[in-house]
């Protein structure tokens, strides 16, 4: 997979992103603490949110929160498959979390085109003296009919693919002007 340095947020925060993916903000309305980038090619995509601060007792249950936040009441089947705590190579001394897990939406009420399931990775970097919790997510969908499926208990080509970028982002994240993060 190729990949490209993008700017968000004008510049103040760097990361590599895949090719093949563009600015939303293009085609869509994109609240302001959110960048989201979309696969010109597919369905997946990667969105940075620079949120409020969690106060919680531990790291690991902000992002608990976190993750609570973004799918309760969504309807969906949610199966956590890791938890971790990782590291981001140009954010030296912050903490970092991350978690994948798969969401299995209902069948559709009405005739639409759903994903048999969106595999996700949620990672969580921590600015506590910014105030700031900045959360991307690496959402990879999967149709019917528009992926291989996988042996049981292997990932498909498309889970591989999101695992790469979610590496690439801990990777070549990169906060330029922490000035974005004040208030």
């Amino acid at each position: 997979m190729q990949y490209k340095k993008v700017d968000l947020y004008g510049g103040a925060i760097t990361v590599d992103l895949p090719t093949a993916y563009g600015d939303a903000s293009q085609i869509r309305e994109v609240p302001d603490h959110q960048e989201v980038y979309l696969d010109e090619n597919g369905y997946s995509g990667v969105i940075v949110e620079i949120l409020e601060y969690v106060e919680k007792p531990t790291d690991a249950e902000a992002l608990q929160y976190h993750f609570a936040d973004l799918v309760d009441g969504t309807g969906d089947e949610t199966n956590m498959l890791e938890q971790s705590h990782a590291a981001m190579a140009k954010v030296a001394n912050k903490p970092v979390y991350t978690l994948s897990f798969i969401q299995t939406p209902p069948p559709p009420d009405r005739p639409r085109k759903t994903p048999d399931f969106v595999a996700i990775h949620l990672l969580l970097l921590r600015v506590k003296e910014h105030g700031t919790d900045i959360m991307v997510t690496v959402n990879v969908p999967h149709y019917p009919g528009e992926y291989e499926k996988a042996a049981p208990g292997e990932k498909t080509s498309l889970m591989k693919d999101g695992d790469e970028i979610a590496k690439r982002v801990l990777e070549s994240f990169d906060i330029k002007d922490w000035s974005l993060l004040q208030g």
